[in-house]
């Protein structure tokens, strides 16, 4: 690669969040956040978005939502490689400009025999936006703008007796695609949908008929637990970019929509800090490591029962 050749931003930001959570030795550095304000606030959010401002390269801008409730988080990218250039140059070169979205998870109570496992294994809950390797957002004109989507997800935890201290005990930076590919069921959800008004006796009720999606966490597997993760769909990263190196592949099976067909699989590539990693290493290949519910039915679950020890007359 020439000098001067732009570097792939979520590889920048990998690096430079890898290096402000962690120390060299790869242990989890403090921090402070403070308290959260209200529903839709996220401390963590503001608090990457500011580190990332700080430590990225010349030329690159980071710049989060204009508000609550507004996905991705933030965009990382190069304005002089945005401007003037067209869409499909945009969505085809993380160079230039990428999503993030930051998905903060906690860890269960430690066992005896060690740490707690990281929460929500089987399935992470994306409210009313799916994750995708495309994400949409906004030009100047307002006009729709799509770009490559990554995804930050984090395992916070408190520092015992430090008010507000909170440290990252494992963590992931993803491409999109390693959770879902399909922009059209993306925007199927995001989109304008339509909702049921004039409901209840006096017509002044509305059913927002709002989505809740739930896709996989790549916390949950131990492969990438208790450590700090690039997963990319390049297998060439190393030979850009001298601090990483590959410990692994991730392969995905996309089931057949035929009976009979072979399904197809999709391979992403695993990278770490080359300070993370020890010498002598095993590479490791899996295919669908993430664990998901062994039971999972169509069907919802009905709302909580609340009983009362009475006994009415039949």
């Amino acid at each position: 690669m020439h000098a001067k050749d732009p570097t792939d931003l979520s590889v920048e930001a990998f690096l430079a969040l890898r290096a402000h959570f962690f120390n060299d030795k790869g242990r989890p550095k403090r921090y402070r956040l403070p308290e959260k304000r209200n529903t839709q606030d996220d401390p963590l959010d503001v608090y990457i978005c500011k580190r990332l401002r700080k430590a990225v390269g010349d030329g690159i801008k980071v710049v989060r939502a204009g508000g609550p409730l507004i996905t991705p988080d933030m965009a990382v990218y190069r304005p002089a490689l945005c401007n003037s250039a067209s869409g499909e140059a945009l969505l085809a070169d993380s160079t230039r400009i990428i999503g993030v979205e930051v998905k903060k998870l906690q860890r269960g109570k430690p066992k005896k025999n060690g740490p707690g496992s990281v929460s929500r294994k089987t399935g992470l809950d994306f409210n009313t936006t799916p994750p995708c390797g495309t994400v949409r957002i906004y030009d100047d004109s307002e006009r729709p703008l799509d770009i490559r989507g990554y995804y930050l997800f984090a395992c916070q935890e408190p520092v015992p007796d430090r008010e507000q201290t909170y440290r990252l005990t494992a963590s992931v930076f993803c491409d999109g695609n390693l959770l879902n590919e399909d922009f059209d069921f993306y925007l199927s959800i995001t989109g304008p949908r339509t909702k049921a008004i004039d409901l209840g006796t006096y017509g002044d009720g509305a059913n927002r008929v709002r989505p809740m999606v739930i896709f996989s966490n790549p916390l949950g597997t131990p492969l990438l637990d208790h450590q700090s993760t690039l997963i990319h769909a390049r297998s060439n990263l190393e030979a850009e970019h001298p601090a990483l190196v590959r410990v692994g592949r991730i392969d995905r099976t996309v089931p057949p929509k035929a009976v009979g067909a072979t399904p197809e699989i999709r391979t992403f590539y695993c990278y770490r800090d080359r300070r993370d990693v020890k010498d002598g290493f095993s590479p490791f290949s899996e295919r669908d490591p993430f664990p998901h519910p062994e039971n999972r039915r169509e069907q919802t679950a009905p709302r909580g029962r609340f009983q009362v020890k009475v006994k009415p007359q039949a």
